[in-house]
């Protein structure tokens, strides 16, 4: 006969189960990061992305 506590293991065990697969359901997405499509990018040029460099002082001056 098995003692009280390994029976209450057991049923823990069983229930941190099925609460695991519950939680799994519903969740939605891709399981991966898909790879960018080659060749097709955005459209913007190289180096469209750079931050111009900023202005000076003369050019943000309020009259």
């Amino acid at each position: 006969m098995r003692c009280w506590a390994n029976n209450l293991f057991i049923v823990i065990v069983v229930v941190l189960g099925l609460l695991a697969m519950l939680g799994a359901c519903g969740q939605k997405g891709d399981l991966y990061l898909p790879e960018p499509a080659s060749g097709s990018r955005s459209g913007t040029p190289p180096g469209a992305d750079v931050p111009s460099p900023p202005r000076s002082r003369t050019d943000t001056a309020q009259p």
